[in-house]
Order: C-alpha cells, then structure tokens, then sequence
C-alpha cells in the first residue's frame, strides 16, 4: 500500500512538473520576424572612420563577405556543422559575419588567411595581464573571493566581469589605479590595438566564458586564461571559433526564452544585435523587466548592425539556398554514377 501511495505521489509530481513546463512553454512569444524600426538606428562613429579609412563603403563591404561566403563552399559545409551542433539555424552565424566584416573589419579574401594568422598568434609568447599584474595574479585579490562558488565559465568570468566593474573600473585599489575601461580591453589585449579577433571577431574574454559550453558540445579543450596563446589560437582559427560563435548565439536565444521568456530564434537580426554588443544574460533580464512594468509583451529591438542582418535576410538566406541546391546536385551525380 505505501508502495502505491508513494507510487501515485511521484506520478502526481511528475504530471505537475511536465504541466508547469508546459505552461512555460506555451508562455514564450515568438519574436516576429523583420526589423521594427523603420530606418536603421545610426550607425557609430567608428564604424565609418575605419570605413573611411580604408577608403570603401558599408555597401562594398557587405558585398564583399557576402560574396567570399557565397563562393567558399568549405566555409559553408564549417559553419552548416557548426550551427547542426548547436541546434541554430546557419543562418544566425552568416548574419553574425556579415555584420562584423560591413561593420567592425575587412573581411580577407581567403579563409586560409584566417589559419595564417591563428598560426603566429598560437607561436607568440603572450599573457593577459595589466601594468605587469598578469590575470592570475590579479583574480587572486580578494574581491574576487565571491566568484569561487561558480564551477560553470560563464558564470564564473560573468562575476569576474561584474567585480571588475564594481570594484576596479576608474578607481585607486591598493594604491594602484585602474583604467575606466571594460574588463576586456584592460586586461585581454596584451600586444594589439583590437579586442576581438578572428572570422567571428570574438573577444578573449567572450571565449573563456563560453569555454566550458563549447567543451561540452563541440569536444574543444576548455580554456586556461594563463596560456593567452591557446586562447587567441581558439578564436582566430576558424574550425575552432565557429564552435564559439555558435556557443554564442545559443547562449543568446537560450537566455532570452528562460530570462525573457521570448524566442529570437527567427529573427537573425536580433540574435546578430546580441552577438554585437555581449552580455545576452544581462540584456534579456533588462527586457524581462520591461515587460513586467509595461504588463505586456514588449519585442527586442534590433541595432544598426542587427538591422542590416534582417534587411539583407533574403539575400543572405540565397547563400545558403544555392549552397543546399549545389550540394543535392552533387549528390545526384555521385549516385547516378
């Protein structure tokens, strides 16, 4: 009878628990698709000087990594991979880098240049360090002694990240003053003017945060912020930074169903905002409290970069499409040999 009663118990249990998920999930609005805006939000002005500077135009640039992703099927069949491994359409990736290369830099005409420059970045001596106190060092300090209890790398480099800004940015501690400037430029550009690097233009820090996600899925070595090295090679070859990429995104949709409670994942525009600015955790509980005062359902709002992602969707869709179709093509021919 106890047996029965216990029984009955933990199927009543379970049958709350799947209708409580249920009833989350039936509670996540979709995000529609498009832009909500207009006109595309102003564009910053870095983004033009280095344009400028480099004597092109957003138009041309967009036309030029859309046409080197068009025309690298190897590229592609890595980022297809990449995205089935994540569970994301390839399409959040494509627009991810398409907006870096219009936006941030020039995209190289070849994707082994990429390989070329991972190589001597992986055979330089490097370490993360400011004003000759390397990362190691300074993490030992004990404000940051609140960060031990977090195992997982997000939310570990996450704390970090707050602590800094909180306790270091713009201030004197110890008698040693610290620049009033994010965590990631102080203490993650040893020897060059840039913070993020590779195809994806991915952050040092952006990948020690999702190092632990990236292990788990894709089989990648786990990070180690005292061999600066290994992780500079990580971002700037392209078979491992796709992973991050990817990790990145997931993330991003992942946070902004379970903090939010809306799905992005059919907006690539606003999964490439998120891409852009960071920090997807931070900014789906900033639109989760906005729906909460407004009592209603309030939608992301794409940025200048995001933009240009779902304005161009159909076009950027297309590369995927012809690859698909080249691809079945082949396919054919091989069995029809």
């Amino acid at each position: 009878m106890k047996f029965i009663l216990a029984a009955c118990v933990t199927f009543l249990a379970g049958t709350f628990m799947l209708s409580d998920q249920q009833a989350h999930a039936s509670s996540i609005q979709m995000v529609p698709a498009g832009n909500r805006q207009k006109v595309q939000p102003k564009i910053p002005n870095g983004s033009q000087l280095r344009t400028d500077a480099q004597k092109t135009s957003f138009d041309k640039k967009y036309d030029k990594v859309r046409d080197l992703l068009q025309k690298d099927k190897k590229l592609l069949a890595k980022i297809k991979d990449a995205a089935d491994t994540y569970s994301i359409d390839p399409i959040h990736m494509i627009g991810a880098i398409v907006g870096e290369h219009t936006y941030n830099i020039n995209v190289f005409d070849y994707l082994q240049t990429y390989y070329t420059k991972a190589a001597i970045y992986s055979g330089m001596d490097m370490k993360f360090a400011y004003d000759g106190e390397d990362i190691s060092e300074f993490l030992k300090r004990p404000q940051f002694e609140s960060c031990a209890e977090f195992a997982d790398s997000y939310a570990l480099w996450s704390c970090r990240q707050a602590v800094w800004k909180n306790e270091f940015q713009g201030k004197t501690v110890d008698g040693k003053s610290f620049p009033r400037d994010r965590f990631s430029k102080v203490f993650f550009q040893p020897m060059y003017a840039g913070q993020t690097f590779g195809l994806g233009q991915i952050s040092p820090l952006t990948a020690l945060k999702l190092s632990d996600l990236v292990n788990k899925k894709s089989g990648i070595r786990k990070l180690d912020a005292d061999h600066a090295a290994e992780v500079y090679n990580a971002i700037m070859k392209p078979d491992i930074s796709l992973a991050f990429m990817a990790a990145m995104i997931r993330k991003a949709i992942d946070d902004y169903r379970d903090i939010a409670g809306v799905d992005i994942s059919q907006n690539p525009g606003i999964t490439a905002t998120l891409y852009n600015i960071g920090d997807s955790d931070i900014h789906a509980a900033e639109l989760k409290e906005k729906i909460k005062k407004s009592g209603r359902v309030v939608w992301p709002q794409e940025n200048y970069y995001g933009w240009l992602v779902n304005d161009k969707v159909d076009d950027l869709a297309a590369i995927m499409e012809a690859d698909e179709a080249t691809s079945q093509k082949r396919i054919k021919q091989a069995n029809a040999r």
